[in-house]
């Protein structure tokens, strides 16, 4: 990464990262091709309490905002994201990168592994992510679906595509990538697992009824009750693009993560936490990187790499997002008002 650069105007920002996890913020920041200073018009507001980097990608401004330390879920994603919106007014749209809880589908179609990439995609008319949540007055806390959220805007789902096609035709040079700089950022100064690959062997998925022994690693948990799939012959991540379900209930059982992927038509790929809060306040895309699988046996030890992976997905997309069209495009917050005034007249006509 080159050093920091001279300061800019907000206005010049136009690609708006979120991140959620200090790894988030880290993994978005290794990814920068240069840093910038606080832009010299940038004022912070005293509600704004959100943590902010400045940089660029493939000559896109980039703005991250990460949630400040120790708050999750969809509502403190939505504060972020408005008042990201708020600071830097002329932001086109956002990508919400980090980590999931991955799914694991009937007969491993896909086979999703720890350190693959999920993105949310369904088709034109839908975001790919569906807000649930679990009902906890409801007798044996049952899920509630709430539905599909709104789409990214198009320059998104157009670049999607393009770069889609492109790794089908030619591959990817995320990998590469990661190779390159995952050496050089900073390990942790305790034993706890970096941003590096963490082994094969140690992406395990157990059958579903099959509960976490005890400890932190899975050590002593039964080999035997591990689900049997085909074992990579690399360690490159793949890319998976479907449904990501989000909602504020943290899953770790097995058998609700089963239950929620069989109660949303089609399914989904993923579990997370934040997105449901911004796909229809903050016109984005959802990138997530596998971690965990939403069961008991659920841990840390993968959670940087698969920050870092979904972190170089998104910066691979925007060397396929034209810059000219995003001066094109319309501001986020255009958007947002064209959408909530389509809900108003909707809501009034029933």
């Amino acid at each position: 990464m080159q050093p920091p650069q001279y300061a800019r105007s907000r206005d010049q920002y136009t690609v708006g990262w979120i991140a959620a996890l200090d790894c988030e913020l880290t993994a978005a920041m290794s990814m920068l091709d240069a840093r910038h200073n606080q832009p010299d018009d940038f004022v912070r507001v005293p509600s704004d309490d959100n943590v902010y980097i400045w940089g660029e990608i493939n000559s896109h401004n980039i703005v991250i905002a990460c949630l400040k330390a120790g708050v999750y879920g969809t509502t403190s994603a939505a504060t972020t994201a408005m008042r990201l919106l708020s600071a830097f007014p002329n932001i086109k749209f956002g990508l919400m990168v980090g980590i999931g809880a991955g799914v694991p589908q009937r007969d491993n179609k896909p086979d999703i592994c720890l350190g693959d990439v999920i993105i949310s995609k369904l088709d034109g008319s839908t975001g790919g992510v569906y807000l649930y949540d679990l009902v906890k007055a409801k007798s044996g806390g049952d899920f509630e679906a709430k539905g599909f959220l709104n789409a990214p805007p198009g320059i998104l789902l157009k670049s999607l595509a393009t770069l889609q096609a492109e790794h089908n035709y030619s591959g990817t040079d995320i990998q590469r990538h990661l190779e390159k700089i995952t050496p050089n950022m900073k390990e942790p100064d305790d034993d706890s697992p970096g941003f590096i690959h963490q082994g094969i062997e140690n992406d395990r998925l157990f059958k579903p009824h099959y509960q976490h022994v005890e400890g932190d690693s899975c050590e002593k948990c039964d080999p035997k009750e591990l689900v049997d799939r085909n074992k990579r012959r690399t360690i490159k991540p793949r890319f998976h693009y479907g449904v990501i379900a989000s909602g504020n209930t943290l899953v770790k059982d097995a058998v609700r993560r089963n239950e929620l992927n069989e109660q949303i038509i089609g399914g989904c790929l993923c579990l997370e936490m934040e997105a449901a809060g911004l796909m229809n306040d903050f016109p984005c895309l959802v990138i997530r990187g596998v971690c965990d699988y939403a069961d008991s046996h659920k841990n840390a030890q993968w959670q940087r790499y698969a920050a870092v992976t979904a972190a170089a997905y998104a910066r691979e997309l925007l060397h396929f997002v034209p810059r000219e069209e995003v001066e094109r495009a319309a501001k986020a917050t255009e958007i947002m008002h064209e959408s909530w005034s389509i809900s108003i007249t909707s809501t009034k006509g029933k």
